[in-house]
């Protein structure tokens, strides 16, 4: 193990920048990707791989048989876009109005298709095997479920079932080319929850003729931000957002309803539970006491991400070897998006990491995040990128 990963890295910048600009060109939604199947398809043509397309879904697992049998290790891209218009001026930008890859899934993948590249040319090394998982329907499909149910995380002809799994994910605010991750809960759990006021509509003159769901609706808004500082312990974080309020026609017309839209995430069972519980106490609470009523529908999504501890650590000391250490970083905390990778790593020993993806000219904390429209990503790191991908697998099956 040594810096000489880079360099190979750096050999297959191009082509790898290539693949993600094509793919960024053509993003897809949710898990019927058939472009960028196909680009990932051309990517790996002439590879010595075992390849099996997804049947319910449009994914790609890709066999690398070392010379030797062994264990199997697990690299992860996600393929799938966001249903958001692009507002950037990169040449390569989304030609499919209302797609756009904001997430960086893009380079995932391209950096994945790298790796296989640079594996392959050390094919001989390996004892055991690499099992490449391109995987569409991150971003709420939960793709990586469907991936298990096909066969995933089993056994092959001559290659063991997958006891370690390995993902990086963009980072665009993050110094570019720097790995972290660290031990333990790394990314939050995910809820989604609507809320319906209901009340009596009426002429907005006369409000006491009226049962107005709006104040009341406004209401459990600040109650929900009390229940999080009075209910969760500082030590496990819980954060619950109210990200839209939907209610009336008219300005002088209040209306029968009031909707309430949000987000839960959360790094415990515990704590995730706890303001699952509260959400439903709090809206009917209030409610009842202005004498409306309340519909509470909670839409449960992705686990806490939780890294296995010992496979952190080796992570973070492979990185070390290649990249050097100012360049493989412990991560200081958490934090609150969710992944379905999350199921994988509930199976099986793994880690995922983030790659500082901050694009030139940008300071710390000034580049556009992921999911903005305007998002955007530097591509000299994908030579870290590709770089971990292949020690990890090189380190794991040594």
């Amino acid at each position: 193990m040594s810096h000489a990963l880079v360099a190979e890295a750096r050999g297959h910048l191009q082509p790898v920048v290539d693949i993600r600009r094509a793919i960024h060109r053509e993003p897809e939604l949710g898990l019927d990707l058939p472009l960028t199947q196909a680009k990932v398809l051309a990517s790996l043509e002439g590879l010595p791989l075992e390849i099996r397309k997804g049947q319910r879904t449009t994914s790609v697992m890709a066999d690398l048989r070392g010379a030797q049998p062994g264990r199997t290790i697990i690299l992860r891209g996600d393929m799938d876009a966001l249903p958001l218009q692009e507002d950037t001026d990169v040449p390569f930008k989304s030609r499919f109005d209302g797609r756009m890859h904001a997430c960086g899934h893009d380079a995932h993948t391209a950096m994945l298709a790298g790796a296989a590249r640079i594996l392959t040319a050390h094919q001989s090394e390996l004892r055991g095997t690499v099992r490449f998982m391109f995987q569409p329907g991150e971003e709420g499909y939960a793709g990586a479920v469907v991936m298990m149910d096909e066969g995933l995380l089993d056994a092959s002809d001559g290659a063991a079932a997958p006891t370690a799994a390995f993902a990086l994910h963009a980072a665009p605010r993050w110094q570019s080319g720097t790995v972290l991750t660290r031990p333990g809960p790394v990314l939050a759990s995910t809820d989604n929850f609507t809320i319906v006021v209901r009340g009596r509509g009426g002429h907005a003159s006369a409000p006491h003729m009226s049962a107005d769901p709006v104040p009341v609706a406004c209401e459990i808004v600040l109650a929900l931000q009390s229940l999080v500082t009075r209910s969760v312990n500082v030590f496990t974080p819980g954060v619950l957002t109210v990200a839209r309020l939907e209610a009336g026609t008219a300005s002088n017309i209040i209306p029968e309803v009031a909707t309430l839209r949000g987000t839960i995430r959360t790094l415990s069972a515990h704590t995730r539970s706890t303001l699952v519980e509260g959400l439903h106490r709090v809206a009917h609470g209030v409610c009842a006491a202005h004498g409306l009523d309340a519909e509470v529908h909670n839409d449960p999504g992705y686990p806490v991400t939780v890294n296995d501890a010992d496979f952190a650590r080796f992570v973070l000391d492979t990185g070390r070897q290649v990249l050097g250490s100012e360049h493989c970083v412990e991560q200081p905390s958490p934090q609150m998006p969710g992944e379905d990778f999350a199921y994988v790593l509930e199976q099986i020993p793994g880690a995922m990491a983030s790659l500082g993806t901050r694009p030139d000219g940008f300071g710390e904390g000034e580049a556009p995040n992921a999911h903005s429209n305007r998002y955007l990503l530097n591509e000299d790191a994908l030579v870290s990128g590709m770089a971990m991908y292949a020690a990890v697998a090189l380190a794991y099956l040594a």
